[in-house]
């Protein structure tokens, strides 16, 4: 063999020798990082002579690629092969399901990802151990109340559950928001073919913007949607803020929004300095008014800032989650006709006992069978799979592992929703399944602790009144049944859901 060869030979060799271990240190060197800093961090403690004694290990997982971490492993589970659950199910099947808590690294964070009941609890549920982490707060308000701590949230979200909790507050808002309904659902059987997406989040929007801020449909609030659409395609995107990206749509969106309810809060404060000047009162009656007026107790007010972030944020929280979930509701139900005629003969019952088409928050609580499909309807849609917090203290001991501080908390909720230890054949759509509670701690939805959604009366109460009008007036057909499913920003069937729609014919 010539001396050339032999050079070639060399070099091959060399090739497959260096190739797999710069795999292998690329694919180990991230998480080897985390645990080499993490050991470094254990050792300072024995010496330093901790009186909370010896760090227990990280939780079991893997850490991914320098940088990019296992998101590109997560989109892959959410977006190329549409299956959300496998990203959870092959950490379980390798780690073990019983751990509850995962190390990873996802959105640029290094993160502890939970997904048992009471790992979840316990996260949710501990405030002064774990803040509030989004991956772009400013998008949802840097002054509101979905970032604020301490006593400014519970003072804002004290205010927001009394605002949309209370028996008078749902009566009021049952009488404004069926008028809404009933020319929207009369307007789409005129149609004849609709895509439920964009009908049902323009229904919805018109009622939030009503009951929030006492605006009527008009071309402003036809913009508003579109940008609210927008803010909420970049909320769970990539952080990038470049041309071109969801977040930096988003953040236009955003700017527009704020402008929008800032020429409101100088026109509510005009009028009432001149109401004030004329003797008169306050003749504004809904959210923003209430946030305008709030005092804590030095009575001190919420700045202007601090309003028009809270009301652009509340706005999106208060018609995106409904809207999404009347979506499943009727997609479900047009395919469940078993469960559709029980609802039907229900809402009937119902509505034969009243002198008018309009039910009350009264009925709504009659309504058994009615209120089984709105749990299995919020439940299957998994409107929020995940939460994010970030730990605040010192490292947090919890089942035999540390969680460190200023780590990333993903909190998993779908996959409790999801697992059929908590619900038998849980992707199956069956009310029946709510005769009896669920176990304890695996409903979690709306999730848990001081930051349980505030409206999750008012989302109930409104998929309600959709599903009574909907259920005694209309009937509906899925005309693409097999679409597939968009699980990022949250779950929607990728075309839009269009349905033939029209009214009830009489022999139904």
């Amino acid at each position: 063999m010539q001396v050339g060869d032999w050079t070639w030979t060399w070099w091959f060799g060399l090739l497959l020798g260096a190739v797999p271990l710069l795999v292998l240190a690329v694919w180990d060197g991230n998480d080897a990082f985390y645990q080499a800093a993490f050991a470094l961090r254990r050792r300072r403690r024995r010496q330093h002579g901790s009186s909370h004694g010896k760090l227990p290990p990280l939780p079991p997982g893997h850490m991914g690629i320098p940088l990019l971490g296992e998101t590109v492993a997560m989109l892959w589970y959410f977006k190329v092969i549409r299956c959300p659950d496998g990203f959870i199910a092959a950490k379980k099947r390798k780690y073990g399901e019983g751990v509850g808590m995962y190390r990873t690294h996802l959105f640029g964070s290094p993160t502890i990802l939970v997904c048992l009941p009471d790992v979840n609890r316990f996260v949710l549920q501990s405030p002064d151990s774990f803040g509030i982490s989004w991956p772009s707060p400013e998008l949802l308000g840097l002054a509101s109340m979905f970032n604020a701590e301490g006593s400014k949230h519970t003072r804002i979200r004290g205010f927001i559950v009394a605002a949309l909790s209370q028996p008078k507050s749902l009566g009021n808002i049952a009488r404004v928001t069926q008028p809404r309904v009933v020319a929207a659902l009369q307007s789409w059987a005129a149609k004849g073919t609709i895509v439920a997406r964009t009908e049902i989040r323009k229904v919805m929007f018109e009622c939030i913007c009503e009951i929030f801020i006492s605006m009527k449909p008009s071309p402003l609030t036809e913009k508003m949607n579109k940008w609210y659409v927008g803010l909420i395609g970049g909320i769970r995107a990539l952080p990038l803020d470049l041309p071109g990206t969801s977040h930096n749509h988003a953040r236009k969106c955003r700017r527009k929004l704020n402008m929008v309810f800032q020429e409101e809060l100088e026109k509510r404060k005009k009028r009432a300095n001149s109401n004030s000047s004329l003797g008169g009162e306050e003749d504004y009656d809904d959210l923003m008014s209430g946030l305008m007026q709030m005092e804590d107790e030095r009575g001190m007010k919420l700045s202007d800032d601090e309003v028009v972030d809270n009301i652009v944020s509340l706005v999106l929280g208060g018609y995106e989650s409904t809207s999404s979930a009347v979506l499943w509701a009727a997609y479900h139900l047009a395919k469940s006709p078993d469960v559709l005629a029980k609802l039907r003969d229900e809402n009937a019952a119902m509505s034969q006992d009243k002198n008018s088409n309009f039910i009350d928050r009264d009925d709504i609580s009659k309504m058994k069978y009615t209120a089984k499909v709105v749990e299995e309807t919020i439940r299957m849609a998994n409107i929020s799979p995940m939460v994010s917090r970030v730990t605040r203290r010192d490292d947090i001991e919890y089942g035999g592992y540390t969680i460190p501080r200023g780590w990333q908390v993903v909190v998993w909720l779908r996959s409790i929703h999801t697992d059929e230890k908590y619900y038998t054949d849980p992707l199956t759509f069956n009310p029946d399944r709510w005769a009896k509670p669920p176990k304890a701690g695996t409903n979690q939805v709306f999730g848990a602790g001081n930051r349980t959604c505030p409206g999750n009366m008012l989302s109930r109460l409104n998929i309600s009144i959709m599903l009574h009008h909907l259920s005694l007036g209309y009937e509906w057909e899925l005309l693409n049944p097999d679409a597939e499913v968009d699980y990022i920003p949250s779950p929607m069937p990728v075309d839009g859901t269009p349905m033939a729609f029209r009214k009830l014919s009489t022999n139904t």
